[in-house]
């Protein structure tokens, strides 16, 4: 499970750590540019635009009526998990006309978060569909908007069809240990299943 040349040496004689590519994937405004922003060390790299009169045809704002501002291409965060470990965090655009960047920011990813808004979980199926069709283990992040989680992590399950081993976590996107302990139950995965496959 690694990312990166695992003899590289820092400067100080040390190992470098293991760098992973993580995708923060979902439908629009479910809540990845956020989710980036909270978890990350650095300042995000953020390609935020407003929203204009000339997308309303295009854009689906149900539910997401407050909207003023979309990403147009990733986001990019970096969190360090341990002395060995390092993620790289690229966030996804959610609008459909933006799709097609999808397969380009999952060159190279070991895994996802998939974060679904239960006011509109339909939003999130196309992001399953992807990382199931090529085979990229994610885990589902169940955004709590204004801190609620009206359904319970089962009926979340049945509702999105996902098999068993596919963790569900509820989380709050905009809180930092929130964020990592989702992607931390990512990583969990990816050992588990890098251990299976030895």
């Amino acid at each position: 499970m690694t990312g990166s040349d695992t003899t590289a040496q820092t400067s100080t004689g040390r190992a470098a750590p293991d760098a992973v590519k993580i995708l923060i994937a979902g439908g629009f405004g479910v809540g990845k540019t956020t989710m980036v922003g909270s978890v990350s060390e650095i300042a995000p790299l953020r390609t935020e635009e407003p929203l204009t009169l000339a997308g309303l045809d295009v854009d689906d704002l149900e539910g997401v009526e407050e909207k003023r501002a979309t990403t147009v291409a990733l986001d990019f965060g970096r969190i360090t998990v341990s002395d060995d470990l390092v993620l790289y965090l690229f966030g996804t655009p959610g609008q459909q006309r933006f799709w097609f960047m999808w397969n380009d920011l999952a060159l190279g990813a070991l895994g996802a978060v998939v974060l679904v808004d239960v006011r509109r979980p339909r939003s999130s199926f196309a992001a399953i569909d992807f990382f199931e069709r090529r085979g990229i283990p994610f885990v589902i992040g169940v955004n709590g908007f204004h801190g609620v989680h009206p359904y319970p992590v089962e009926d979340i399950r049945e509702a999105l069809t996902l098999p068993e081993g596919v963790p569900v976590l509820l989380c709050d996107a905009r809180e930092r240990e929130s964020s990592r302990d989702v992607l931390i139950a990512l990583i969990d995965r990816l050992i588990a299943q890098a251990a299976t496959a030895d």
